[in-house]
Parts: C-alpha cells; sequence; structure tokens
C-alpha cells in the first residue's frame, strides 16, 4: 500500500470539516455490518491470527459505518477492500475526537465519556454505546492481570465521579471500588485516607494521579503495608515535570514499596494497560500497540524504535478502534512496550486535572 504524504495529510485535515453529499447505502448490507462483531469475539481473542481476523472485519465496518473515519480513509485515497494486513490499517488522529462526533452506534450512546481540558482547550468526546460493554472491558483487564477486584481494597486518590462528571477512569474507579467493597474516593483528605487504608486488613490498591501520589509523599510519606500503588497520567502543570524514574524512586522511598504500577488509558479508548514496575505496560488480547515514524506517520517501524504510538482497541467498536496518538514509546521484544513522554507541541492531556 502507498503510503499519502504528510502534505496530503494536512489537506485532510482540512477537507475532513466540509460537508459531503451524503452516500446512499444499501441498509441490509449496514445491518449485515453492524452485527458483524459479537462482543463475545473481542475478548475471546486468543491468538495473533484471531486477532488480525476480527481487527480486519472491524475495520471494514467502521471504514462504512464511522463517518469521520470513512471520509479520512476516502480522502487518503485508501480502498478499505484493498487492506488486507492489521499494520496497513489507517490510524484516525486522536485529535478529530475533538472536532467530530466519532461514532457508528445504531442507536443513541448511553454515555458521552470526556477527556479534562484546561482553559481553552477543546475536551475530547467519546461516544459510549453500551456501557456494559465498558464495564466488560476493564474489568476483565483488571481480572488478567490483577485477579478478582474483590479481593482487594480500592483507594482512589481522584475526585468522586458526581464532582467530575463524564470521566471514564472515575467511572472505572468507582465500579470497581463498589466490586472490591472497601475504599472509596479521596481528594486532599490525606489523613482519612491513610487511616483508612492502615484500618483496611484486605491487600489494597491506591490508584492515584502523579501529583496528588507525589504530594501524599512529601507531606505524610506513610508506610503502606501490603499495598499496590497505582499512578496514571502526568503532572499536567501542577508539578514538575521529572524523569518517570526519578517520581517513582520517590514514592518508592516514600511509601516503602518495592516498585510502582501504572495505569495507560484514556478517554478515547475503551480498554487499558498496566505496568507492574519500571514503566512496561501490557496489555489485554484484544489491544494492540504500533510504533509509528514521528515525520511520516503513515510507516511503521520496527519493534524497538522510538516512534509516535499508535493504539488498535477492539474494543472500541461502537467508534474507532483505530487510534493515532500523540504519545511517544516503542514496543518490546515480548509485545510489551514503554510510554517515553508527549510529541513535541501537542496538547497536555487533562486525566491529572480531575483533582483540581
Amino acid at each position: 500500500m502507498v503510503c499519502p504524504t504528510v502534505e496530503l495529510r494536512h489537506t485532510i485535515f482540512f477537507l475532513l470539516d466540509v460537508n459531503f453529499t451524503e452516500v446512499w447505502i444499501y441498509f441490509g448490507f449496514i445491518s449485515y455490518l453492524c452485527n458483524m462483531i459479537e462482543h463475545n469475539r473481542v475478548f475471546s481473542i486468543s491468538s495473533d491470527a484471531d486477532f488480525s481476523e476480527v481487527a480486519l472485519e472491524l475495520f471494514r465496518l467502521q471504514a462504512v459505518r464511522c463517518e469521520p473515519y470513512r471520509r479520512y480513509i476516502e480522502l487518503l485515497g485508501i480502498e478499505p477492500a484493498a487492506v488486507s494486513r492489521v499494520e496497513e490499517i489507517p490510524c484516525l488522529p486522536i485529535e478529530l475526537f475533538k472536532s467530530h462526533t466519532i461514532y457508528c452506534g445504531e442507536s443513541e450512546p448511553e454515555v458521552v465519556f470526556t477527556s479534562s481540558s484546561t482553559t481553552g482547550q477543546t475536551p475530547s468526546r467519546h461516544p459510549m454505546a453500551r456501557l456494559s460493554l465498558y464495564e466488560r472491558a476493564f474489568t476483565e483487564a483488571f481480572r488478567q492481570f490483577y485477579g478478582e477486584p474483590s479481593q482487594y481494597g480500592i483507594y482512589a486518590l481522584l475526585p468522586s465521579y458526581l464532582q467530575r462528571k463524564g470521566s471514564s477512569l472515575i467511572y472505572m474507579a468507582d465500579r470497581l471500588i463498589a466490586t472490591a467493597g472497601s475504599g472509596g474516593f479521596y481528594l486532599d483528605n490525606y489523613e482519612q485516607l491513610i487511616a483508612d487504608m492502615e484500618a483496611d486488613p484486605k491487600p489494597k490498591i491506591l490508584l492515584g494521579v502523579s501529583y496528588a501520589l507525589w504530594e501524599l509523599a512529601e507531606r505524610y510519606a506513610p508506610r503502606l503495608r501490603n499495598t499496590i500503588v497505582m499512578e496514571t497520567g502526568g503532572m499536567k502543570g501542577y508539578r514538575e515535570e521529572i524523569p518517570k524514574a526519578e517520581f517513582h524512586r520517590i514514592l518508592t522511598s516514600s511509601f516503602g514499596v518495592e516498585r510502582i504500577h501504572s495505569e495507560y488509558g484514556m478517554a478515547e479508548l475503551t480498554s487499558q494497560a498496566y505496568s507492574s514496575g519500571e514503566g512496561i505496560f501490557r496489555a489485554p488480547q484484544w489491544m494492540r500497540v504500533l510504533v509509528r515514524d514521528i515525520n511520516d506517520p503513515f510507516c511503521m517501524l520496527a519493534t524497538g524504535s522510538r516512534g509516535g504510538v499508535n493504539i488498535i482497541d477492539l474494543a472500541n467498536i461502537y467508534s474507532c478502534a483505530f487510534i493515532e496518538t500523540q504519545d511517544v514509546g516503542r514496543i518490546l521484544d515480548d509485545g510489551s512496550f514503554a510510554i517515553e513522554g508527549r510529541i513535541d507541541r501537542s496538547e497536555i492531556r487533562g486525566c491529572n486535572l480531575l483533582v483540581q
């Protein structure tokens, strides 16, 4: 497949804002496509062949049903039927979640998740057709890497869902806490958080945005027993940005834990990846990461090369499963991946603004 030029892509961003004449498609064919991908097929993927089969089917579905994605592919001059390998599937620039409705569900979405944003920035919007799909995705991913949520007390150093509506992170934490049976949300009431965790006899997970964990470490340095500390996001302007390894050393020293876990997710995704330390992430079997050349976004790089991160999240059944992010990273030999920063001049992701 011929890679379109970067100049063509800039033109496409302009043309995507132009109203095109509707293309009428036979209703029976659309109904067939809509029923083509069942949830169970996504979550039962167990091999590379399974992944490729579902990914290519979902691509052809969304190339018809998701109007902004259809336009994007059309303007690139790509014929969906000619795409035969996962690596050839064009990824939709994540910025388009800010300016277009990326959705191909047959009915109104049950909820629209939004990213946080600073003043003057436009948040991304991710319509979620079925909350049951999102709940299944984050529950099965959690089980894959940590076991049953009910065995833990889950403590979230985040605002409650009611304080910041529209956050997929808060929705996930709220449901996991309910399943766990102990834990809760905490904003800046650190003394209560420490007391509640000390009184909880279960193994615990402390899930927190990075700068809030740093503040807890600096002000109290509690020695956390039988606890997984899991950070998500960056400083987002609230604290100085420091190398991730240095930040994790501060937390391990202050909390008395061996390593810091991490959660990698975003409003535009349905699924999450997890790191059990050293900043190395692993994704569930229905999610894959590819790395692209930053200066030629349509050309994929080999394992070990540093570049822009593309994500295929097959749980994004009703939006777009193929996303070009603004993160920078590399893929390791075993299929795990590392996130090493953001592409210069990309907007600061707002997840950590939840603790305003």
